[in-house]
């Protein structure tokens, strides 16, 4: 194996270890924080049973399902959940307050003392995976080459 592939490997994390992974950084947020993330993780994974958790970046909370949905950290005065593709996103109910000016991602910013919208995040959370599984579907498969110089004659 290539010295990259194996250091992918090693650094890998399987799905359970990063719902532990996940559990273990709620705990550590013993603020407001901690219970602002575990509403919006309990939000993301009560939209689609089979939206799978990831930890990547050196510590960070992703859901995915057919690509990446959003990314979660804490920060010292907010929750930032980022969507990778918010920008291809409707989002009616206004929860995106932040990177509006971006070509790409959105975010929803969470400060103390705010409330997540249950309905509105699961909506959106929705939308992300349409959108992902659209993006799925419109990649051509690689086409097959035509062997030069064969001898069928």
């Amino acid at each position: 194996m290539g010295t990259k592939l194996e250091l992918l490997m090693k650094n890998a994390v399987p799905v359970e270890s990063a719902s532990a992974k996940i559990d273990q950084l709620i705990t550590r947020l013993t603020d407001w924080r901690g219970k602002t993330l575990a509403n919006v993780r309990k939000s993301i994974l009560e939209a689609d049973r089979e939206i799978i958790e990831e930890w990547k970046w050196m510590g960070s909370p992703v859901w995915s399902r057919d690509g990446i949905i959003a990314v979660g950290n804490a920060h010292k005065d907010k929750v930032k959940l980022t969507f990778s593709h918010g920008a291809s996103l409707a989002d009616p109910d206004k929860l995106f307050n932040a990177g509006l000016g971006g070509n790409a991602w959105r975010a929803i910013d969470l400060f103390e003392g705010d409330k997540v919208n249950d309905r509105g995040l699961k909506n959106l959370v929705r939308a992300a995976i349409d959108y992902n599984q659209s993006k799925s579907k419109n990649k051509t498969p690689a086409r097959s080459r035509a062997k030069i110089g064969s001898k069928n004659g």
